[in-house]
């Protein structure tokens, strides 16, 4: 139960920056003995994996609050974060000093097929929120919503690891947000697309 809780808070987290998790799960497997990840997932911790992990963050971090770039970002993130919600949550579905699940070690598809799901999932809302906070602020609140997100991501995988039950009702509340950013989207959409009047409708001849 605690490793599942772990896992889809990191993978939520994924969703909203890939390499935030990422780097935290390896910098805290590599040098503290908080999580032992599977001996399959020993390459998380290694030099190259962090190094690339850290670089990656970074790149994130600066193209994410740029209009415009960030869209084009969230296009190529659309494999990225599910791909990286769905590894980070099924390395540590099967950490062994979480629950040690023998059966997640044997099967840590399962594991990815629910990081998949989350991160996908948060992803998805995320890139559907954005178009609209940019055409609404004019492109002027892309930083700021990008600083929440990675924000957000910080807070929600620092609680997936240490707090694994209070991320429950994190995660709850975030999928109560999520359905209302969906619904205003929808609502966004349907005033995008629908047809204007004509013009012999539009001035009135008397």
């Amino acid at each position: 139960m605690i490793a599942a809780l772990t896992g889809s808070g990191l993978a939520a987290a994924a969703g909203l920056n890939a390499w935030i998790p990422f780097v935290l799960v390896a910098m805290i497997a590599r040098f503290t003995e908080l999580i032992d990840l599977p001996s399959d997932y020993d390459w998380v911790t290694s030099e190259w994996a962090l190094g690339v992990g850290v670089l990656l963050l970074l790149t994130e971090i600066v193209v994410d609050k740029v209009p415009v770039v960030d869209h084009v970002n969230d296009l190529v993130q659309t494999a990225v974060r599910p791909t990286v919600g769905g590894l980070i949550s099924s390395a540590t579905f099967s950490a062994q000093n979480l629950d040690n699940s023998q059966w997640m070690r044997d099967n840590p598809w399962a594991g990815a097929i629910i990081g998949v799901a989350v991160a996908g999932l948060t992803h998805a809302t995320k890139s559907a929120a954005r178009p609209v906070i940019n055409v609404g602020t004019a492109g002027f609140g892309a930083p700021v919503a990008s600083t929440i997100e990675d924000v957000l991501s910080v807070v929600v995988s620092v609680l997936a690891i240490f707090a694994p039950i209070v991320i429950l009702v994190v995660l709850v509340i975030m999928a109560w947000v999520m359905v209302r950013i969906w619904r205003r989207w929808a609502a966004w959409r349907a005033r995008r697309q629908s047809p204007g009047l004509p013009k012999t409708q539009e001035l009135p001849t008397g």
